[in-house]
């Protein structure tokens, strides 16, 4: 199939996202805000005013309430018609056998033109689409959460994935306001997810080896390197500081860093004393009701401060 056969513009355009947890309520907002009918399939029909109570509230903050009336929701993928659906976008729970048995059900469903999507970060989509009719259209498209507030969307290809289908989707992903990126290989963890675990797993190194606290680790994150990200990458900050700074450092730094296979006593041990962080009340930190809502009350007021610096850097809506 040719590329032009794919998506176009996402005002003439119709997606389903399967899952209305908190993560597929999220993405529907990022493609309403851009005038593309969105149907949102969720078995728990009393969630489905809590969904559509969400998704308004979330357009309303961006003064985009009106496209709240593009939202259906449904109870079964059953439910939908979908022979003009030109995008599936799964957000159910991380569970192989569940996201197999769905895009198994959406090959005899789906339109041959339709582009069958995962979220999953657990999965890569060569296991899920093993096997299946459809796998030349489909691929990952990994959201950040909070996905209609963080720009990235990491399009992930699998062995027979079809590259057109890939840049139709990250040309439809970047006229919703995204910032799509390609992952060519179907890598454990992708881009995003692999940096932060190389950064997590040498700074549990550190906590483990009683060089830092928890607190003292957050800080040097978040007011030093960290702050500079929203700058600049890592590689296109060492070409301000200079590429031979960088790799005379990394000449001296790289052998002393952690290469551990399994995650640090200082952070296994946590779940299996039932310190899981806000789910819990305790984990590095401790946690009430009260603490969780400023806590998460300063963080999206953080990010929404950081959207806004980058706002001319980011892609423009265009239904």
């Amino acid at each position: 199939m040719k590329q032009e056969q794919w998506l176009g513009a996402p005002s003439a355009a119709r997606a389903v996202v399967v899952g209305g947890g908190t993560m597929g309520a999220d993405v529907a907002v990022v493609l309403l805000r851009a005038h593309c009918r969105t149907t949102v399939v969720e078995p728990k029909q009393a969630a489905h005013g809590a969904i559509r109570d969400k998704v308004a509230g979330n357009l309303r903050a961006i003064a985009k309430e009106e496209q709240a009336g593009l939202l259906t929701l449904a109870a079964s993928i059953d439910d939908v018609d979908w022979a003009d659906v030109d995008l599936m976008i799964e957000c159910v729970p991380e569970s192989l056998e569940i996201k197999r048995e769905l895009f198994q059900s959406l090959a005899g469903k789906a339109p041959a033109r339709s582009i069958l999507a995962s979220n999953s970060s657990s999965f890569p989509i060569s296991r899920i689409a093993e096997g299946l009719p459809t796998r030349e259209r489909m691929l990952g498209l990994h959201f950040f959460m909070p996905a209609h507030i963080v720009p990235l969307a990491e399009i992930v290809w699998g062995p027979d994935t079809d590259p057109g289908v890939a840049e139709s989707l990250s040309a439809f992903m970047r006229r919703c306001g995204c910032v799509p990126i390609m992952v060519r290989k179907d890598v454990p963890g992708f881009i995003g997810n692999r940096l932060q675990h190389a950064l997590a797993r040498e700074a549990f190194a550190l906590i483990q080896e009683g060089i830092a606290t928890p607190e003292d680790i957050d800080a040097a994150v978040r007011f030093g390197f960290g702050f500079r990200y929203l700058a600049a990458g890592p590689i296109m900050q060492k070409e301000h500081a200079g590429l031979d700074v960088h790799a005379a450092a990394a000449a001296t730094i790289y052998p002393s860093l952690s290469n551990a296979a399994e995650p640090y006593p200082v952070l296994a041990d946590k779940p299996r004393q039932g310190r899981l962080g806000m789910k819990s009340g305790q984990g590095f930190y401790t946690w009430d009701e009260a603490s969780i809502a400023l806590e998460r009350q300063r963080y999206e007021r953080a990010l929404q401060g950081a959207l806004r610096i980058l706002e001319r850097e980011l892609p423009p809506i265009e239904p």
